[in-house]
């Protein structure tokens, strides 16, 4: 099974209170999976890695309950997913630990992956539940 995530991190200021959204579609489409947390005074950055972390660890718990073959990663967070695709570096001291838990998460995992980056409107159902999750706080 191909599974297409979608992530999405905001910061209300940035830093400002922050919150992300993810959603997990399986290859019909179908939403198998969807998360919403709040995560304290954050940058936006901060805010779009630990979407994918979260989103990351949900894959790694779930291994055994789907047949995993492959991941899509969909975010509109050009320089996450240009970092995550090697064509930017890494250099924000607090961007660093996160990208190396993402980059290891990802070699525990062991499934082929890919990261597209995707317009904001096309990542509407993330961005909603970032929303929420600022709302709740």
């Amino acid at each position: 099974m191909v599974l297409n995530i979608y992530t999405d991190g905001g910061s209300r200021g940035n830093p400002g209170p922050s919150g992300f959204g993810v959603v997990v579609y399986d290859e019909s489409k179908k939403i198998i999976s969807q998360i919403s947390k709040f995560i304290g005074v954050k940058t936006n950055n901060e805010a779009e890695y630990s979407a994918l972390l979260d989103a990351l660890i949900w894959v790694k718990d779930n291994l055994v309950n789907y047949d995993i073959s492959s991941l899509n990663f969909y975010s509109d967070s050009q320089l996450m997913v240009r970092q995550l695709q090697g064509k930017y570096k890494v250099k924000a001291p607090t961007i660093i630990p996160l990208y190396r838990q993402a980059v290891s998460l990802l070699s525990t995992i062991n499934i082929s992956y890919k990261f597209h980056e995707i317009p904001r409107e096309l990542n509407s159902a993330a961005d909603e539940l970032a929303n929420q999750a600022m709302d709740r706080k």
